[in-house]
């Protein structure tokens, strides 16, 4: 049976981190995270499309919940993109050789980022439905 390699000293040391010290610093990966999403052309044109979509969200909204639903649905997109493109990341650190693996998992990434659009756009699509629908 094979050894595990103990982890590297900075990956040690950042589990030794606790309290407010352990959130700065999960806090500045986080920042990296996005800012390596950002990177990312699709990335880059959800994020500018939910600067659009969050203000639209407030405008559509009948209520808080709806609103709150609405503006879900886009944050969701980003959350799904920047998952998709850790995915991404990850197997293209594997190597550049094709295997079915690596495609099963880009694919299942690009249609999860695929649903959350769809379901972005078909609840805007009824919200605005139902606000511009006679109410009977």
């Amino acid at each position: 049976m094979a050894e595990i390699a103990p982890p590297p000293a900075a990956a040690a040391e950042h589990k030794r981190r606790r309290g407010l010290s352990r959130l700065l610093h999960a806090t500045r990966h986080s920042i990296r995270g996005l800012e390596d999403g950002w990177g990312e052309k699709a990335f880059r044109l959800e994020a500018c499309l939910a600067l659009v979509l969050l203000p639209v969200a407030i405008w559509l909204g009948r209520d808080w919940l709806q609103t709150a639903v609405l503006m879900a649905t886009v944050v969701l997109v980003l959350i799904v993109e920047l998952l998709n493109s850790g995915i991404e990341a990850a197997i293209d650190r594997i190597g550049p050789e094709w295997h079915e693996l690596s495609r099963r998992a880009k694919d299942m990434g690009s249609a999860a980022v695929l649903l959350s659009l769809l379901l972005c756009g078909g609840t805007f699509a009824a919200a605005l439905l139902h606000k511009v629908a006679p109410h009977g």
